[in-house]
């Protein structure tokens, strides 16, 4: 009897885990499916205009964003300060010192990448922005309550 309720609570868990995942149009999983075919640990969320996969490439935790004709709109993953070029690494040290940073990823479409970084101080919550040939820009500013 044990076994038998056992199953039943395995099958019951893997049926509602699939149920989570939306239906993805099939030239969207082809298009991803061409160009991530070794990614692993792969979920999908379904907005109005484009979709989402989730997954890990290379032990990297990535995320796809596709439009419905399964056009790839751009990727993003979650990065380290060291990750970064050299030359953001010095403006975020001269500029920053006095902040931490407690986001940063970086944002790539087609031919561009695009660096969103997150640094706060006990005031102020700073988003900024930047690509490998522009220094940071303030992205969006707030202050803490």
């Amino acid at each position: 009897m044990k076994k038998i309720l056992l199953t039943l609570a395995i099958a019951i868990t893997t049926l509602s885990s699939f149920a989570n995942q939306p239906d993805v149009d099939p030239k969207v999983l082809e298009s991803f499916n061409t160009e991530f075919a070794t990614a692993k640990e792969v979920s999908w969320t379904a907005a109005t205009d484009y979709y989402k996969a989730e997954f890990t490439f290379n032990g990297q935790r990535v995320n796809a964003f596709y439009n419905k004709e399964g056009e790839l709109l751009g990727l993003t993953r979650y990065i380290t300060s060291p990750d970064l070029p050299l030359a953001l690494q010095a403006g975020l040290k001269r500029s920053y010192a006095d902040y931490w940073i407690s986001d940063l990823f970086e944002v790539t479409k087609s031919n561009s990448t695009t660096y969103y970084i997150t640094v706060e101080n006990a005031d102020t919550q700073i988003i900024l922005k930047a690509s490998p040939e522009e220094n940071w820009s303030v992205y969006k500013k707030t202050k803490k309550a």
